[in-house]
């Protein structure tokens, strides 16, 4: 098997794993087996361990210069904290296939982003692009449904859509360090910083997790989470982008919510509503307008994207 083939597998997994992942939070927080803050302090705290796992197996001794230091702490601010915390707690209020699909507006985002640095003029296909990735998202906020998966879902919603707004703030700050560094030395100090911010927020619900009530599947949902959705998927991508580049590694991350919506369907019972439906067509037509014909600037476009 060819580096080619590897990487695009390595992509693919990446994506299915974190669209698992999705489905594996809300079964722990479904049944109280887990709240997201206390959840989050394991699924960042085991990745620590591992990403310094991995420092141990291959040392390699990177010194960070002292002015990209304040840029690597607003990266675990954004990329971990901000990010990490409301994504779980968000996804804990809503459905899975919403937080997949809203997660989508990040594409958009980071155009407007590029455009903005570039001094470029918005056009049309790009207003278009916004405005029906925005419709798309009050689509699925607004539509009340009556099902058992989602105890706040315009709350949920909300917290899901801040979440994407900072990863791509985060995103644009990382990308930098990505280029001048090891990739996996600034993922690796961007967790571990991460940690130390998400404790505070996490420590009580963490200590509170009943493991004596856990049966095998809790703890398989649990090493899904940590193991697969977490570190698996951030170091796939990042090998991934690494090998075929960000644009084809971008096209990866549509087949979130299919994934997302085939597992929660299977899994968690829930059905795929035309509002749903709407809300995808508008969300995808809302990504391709705003990302068609556009100039990205080097460092959205290099092969150190993760």
């Amino acid at each position: 098997m060819n580096k080619k083939t590897i990487a695009h597998l390595a992509l693919f997994f990446a994506n299915l794993f974190f669209a698992i992942n999705l489905t594996a939070v809300k079964h722990l927080t479904n049944l109280d087996l887990a709240r997201p803050y206390g959840l989050n302090v394991i699924r960042v705290g085991v990745c620590v361990i591992l990403l310094w796992g991995l420092y141990l197996l291959k040392p390699v001794n990177i010194k960070i210069d002292k002015a990209d230091k304040l840029r690597l702490f607003f990266c675990a601010v954004t990329g971990i904290a901000i990010n990490q915390l409301l994504f779980l707690k968000g996804l804990s209020l809503t459905y899975p296939i919403h937080a997949a699909l809203l997660l989508l507006i990040t594409p958009i985002l980071i155009v407007f982003i590029a455009a903005w640095i570039l001094k470029e003029r918005i056009g049309f296909l790009k207003i278009a692009g916004l405005v029906l990735g925005i419709a798309g998202a009050l689509v699925l906020i607004l539509t009340k449904e009556v099902l058992g998966n989602a105890d706040n879902i315009v709350l949920g919603d909300t917290l899901i859509i801040i979440n994407a707004i900072s990863y791509t703030i985060y995103f644009v700050l990382v990308k930098p360090l990505m280029l001048k560094y090891n990739p996996i030395v600034i993922l690796r100090w961007v967790f571990t910083v991460g940690l130390i911010l998400v404790l505070p927020f996490g420590w009580i619900e963490f200590t509170e997790i009943p493991w004596a009530k856990y049966t095998a599947i809790d703890f398989t949902s649990m090493g899904l989470i940590v193991f697969t959705g977490t570190f698996l998927a951030y170091l796939f991508n990042l090998y991934g982008i690494k090998s075929l580049g960000a644009s084809i590694a971008g096209f990866y991350i549509y087949s979130q919510p299919v994934f997302a919506a085939l597992i929660a369907m299977l899994f968690l019972n829930e059905k795929l509503t035309p509002p749903k439906i709407l809300a995808a067509v508008l969300i995808f037509t809302g990504v391709y307008l705003a990302n068609r014909q556009i100039k990205i600037p080097h460092f959205f476009s290099e092969k150190n994207k993760s």
